[in-house]
């Protein structure tokens, strides 16, 4: 009897257990672990939970664009090329799945994974009544259940053509080794921009997700953040205060200077050793998601300020580089908006983008009628500067035409000691729940791009930056004077006031 009962007991709890993963990706990982890692206990840290909100937000759809960038072997291939597909197939079998890495091999091996996982006792006795293999469209790299869901895995320049899915996970798509060529590093963005980021079947609710360290200045990530995903950087080694927000349970968790991400794992002395044998600019990229060295860029990345509320300006100002040629092998249009008061720099917002000569019309025309107050407006008198100033000068109030002094480095380095002196501002890019607010999310790229210079492929941000700063440097005149300079001038030029002889 007794034995009887403790049966039940036992089954009631493989169940409640069982309902629990079902629902919650945390729990799924924790009782899945074992099945692939079976001499290795499970090491909980506050940054897998942190990265699983995200990926259970992806499946409420709350997130539908998502880079994730974290140090090599702390676990992000598992989480998002194994767990969370396996479990979201729990809630929805009938999901497509695209799966990408830089090598065939190492797609494979993740697709193994996914398949030890699915074909498991643990699984089939929990789930297998919602979602099981079909034994006769079951290979290595692409499978079926039996609600017609599927998972493919391909690597980097492989053809993805008439093949679509729901989710796109696209796990290191740069060869850590290659990552500094050139040719290499196009190839896998072209390949995701052209041909993979054109699997979704549903634009709108189909999600990406690009998981990666940092290997370049201008690797996939980049690209992703120019493009507005949704970003989750967690360094080794926390460089400055840092207070991150869980995106759905609201938890807290505060990063102090020094703070390592995952000291069970890797403690200082691993962290020491990893930074002699990669070198700094390496670590900096691989486990510092920046990839230059701190101390090699101008712009530090903790010398922004941020506000909250657009405070009142004594006055504003756009500050636009512009570009010799559109298309994504040019330099880009850059526009910034800012407001002044006192010796404090708010910049508002900023437009960049591969423009054409009309579309960068349009855009300064855009740009003045959301900022009246932004009355002066520099352009660059170079590349399409005079023909823009041309084109509007009878329909836009306050062009100025402004003729760079000097190269950009010194043009830059005049504004460094007024970004560390905490005198310029940014508006905060997320809200106190830890969601990005989506009009200020060029502002992570704007201080990449910033804190890279002058390493980066593009300066257009640091140029259209450094012409705002130098200009509100020099002494202007006030609008009252200004108007009583125009009375004199016109009183002097009146033909009754002219001498009968010269």
């Amino acid at each position: 009897m007794r034995s009887d009962l403790l049966r039940e007991r036992l089954r009631t709890g493989e169940a409640l257990l069982a309902q629990l993963a079902s629902k919650d990706l945390r729990a799924f990982v924790e009782q899945a672990w074992p099945i692939l890692e079976p001499g290795r206990p499970f090491l909980p840290n506050w940054h897998l939970d942190y990265i699983i909100e995200h990926l259970e937000a992806v499946t409420a759809g709350q997130i539908t664009r998502l880079v994730i960038n974290i140090p090599p072997r702390y676990m992000k291939s598992l989480l998002a090329s194994v767990f969370w597909p396996t479990w979201e197939w729990i809630q929805f079998p009938e999901r497509r799945w695209i799966f990408a890495s830089y090598a065939e091999t190492l797609a494979v091996k993740h697709s193994l994974d996914r398949r030890a996982v699915l074909q498991s006792p643990w699984y089939r006795s929990r789930f297998g009544d919602r979602c099981r293999l079909i034994g006769d469209q079951n290979e290595k790299a692409e499978y079926r259940n039996s609600r017609r869901g599927v998972m493919i895995a391909t690597s980097v320049g492989a053809s993805a053509t008439g093949k679509g899915g729901d989710r796109i996970v696209v796990d290191d798509p740069h060869h850590p080794l290659q990552a500094e060529s050139d040719a290499q590093r196009q190839q896998a963005i072209d390949y995701f921009q052209t041909s993979l980021s054109t699997r979704l079947d549903d634009q709108r609710h189909g999600a990406i997700v690009v998981v990666m360290q940092r290997l370049h200045t201008r690797d996939l990530s980049a690209i992703c953040l120019e493009h507005h995903y949704t970003y989750v950087s967690l360094p080794a080694e926390c460089e400055s205060q840092t207070r991150v927000v869980f995106p759905r349970s609201q938890r807290v968790h505060v990063r102090e200077v020094g703070d390592l991400l995952w000291p069970e794992r890797e403690g200082p002395t691993e962290i020491a050793k990893q930074k002699a044998l990669l070198g700094s600019y390496a670590f900096a990229g691989q486990y510092q998601q920046r990839p230059s060295p701190r101390g090699g860029g101008m712009f530090k990345r903790d010398w922004w300020q941020f506000f909250d509320e657009v405070p009142q300006f004594d006055e504003g100002a756009q500050s636009w580089d512009l570009a010799f040629k559109s298309g994504d092998q040019h330099d880009f249009v850059v526009g910034l908006v800012a407001g002044r008061r006192g010796a404090n720099i708010y910049l508002l917002d900023r437009f960049k983008a591969h423009a054409s000569f009309r579309e960068t019309c349009w855009a300064m025309h855009n740009m003045t009628t959301r900022h009246p107050r932004a009355s002066r407006i520099y352009v660059e008198d170079k590349a399409n500067g005079p023909a823009v100033l041309d084109a509007l000068r009878h329909d836009v109030a306050g062009l100025v035409a402004v003729e760079p002094e000097g190269g950009k480095y010194s043009r830059a380095a005049a504004c460094e000691p007024r970004v560390e002196a905490g005198n310029v501002y940014l508006p905060r890019p997320t809200a106190p729940n830890g969601w990005a607010i989506p009009e200020r999310a060029w502002v992570p790229d704007f201080i990449e791009q910033l804190a890279i210079f002058p390493k980066g492929e593009h300066d257009d941000d640091v140029d259209a930056f450094s012409q705002l700063l130098i200009q509100w440097a020099r002494p202007h005149f006030s609008q009252e004077l200004m108007d009583e300079i125009h009375k004199i001038n016109e009183e002097a030029w009146e033909p009754s006031r002219w001498p009968k002889k010269l």
